[in-house]
This record gives C-alpha cells, structure tokens and sequence, in this order.
C-alpha cells in the first residue's frame, strides 16, 4: 500500500501549515511508515493516509509524486 506523509523537516521547531511537506512511502502499515519515519528522519509527522487507487492516480497526476525509499 501508499501511504502519503504530511511532514515538517524541523521536528524540534512548532508546525506551521506554510511548511508542511508531502512525501509518499510504500508500506505494509501505518505502524510501518512511523517506524521508517522515526528511524531514518527526524520530520514531525503530521498525518499519514493510505491512499486507495483513485485518489493514487490523482496523486500521481496533480503533485510531485516520487516513493521515498529508505536505506535498511
């Protein structure tokens, strides 16, 4: 599954909406995008949504749609 990741790169910093980021990440779940996310970033996550197959292909067509893979 894809699931798109709202993030800000400073985690230490407060969240301002100006600053958030998008970043898509392929994954089993939501429990293994976090643990990705905490061991190779220090982004402050915002929200993470599974994206079905429709709203993928909006995604794909409308933002700057590239997977995010970390090295394990």
């Amino acid at each position: 599954m894809i699931y798109k990741v709202l993030y800000q790169e400073n985690g230490i910093e407060p969240a301002i909406r100006e600053n958030t980021k998008a970043l898509y990440i392929e994954a089993d779940s939501v429990r293994s995008v976090r643990s990705q996310l905490r061991d190779n970033t220090s982004y402050l996550v915002e929200y993470i949504e599974a994206l079905d197959d429709a709203h993928l292909a909006y995604e794909k067509e409308h933002a700057d749609f590239t997977l995010t893979e970390f090295d394990h």
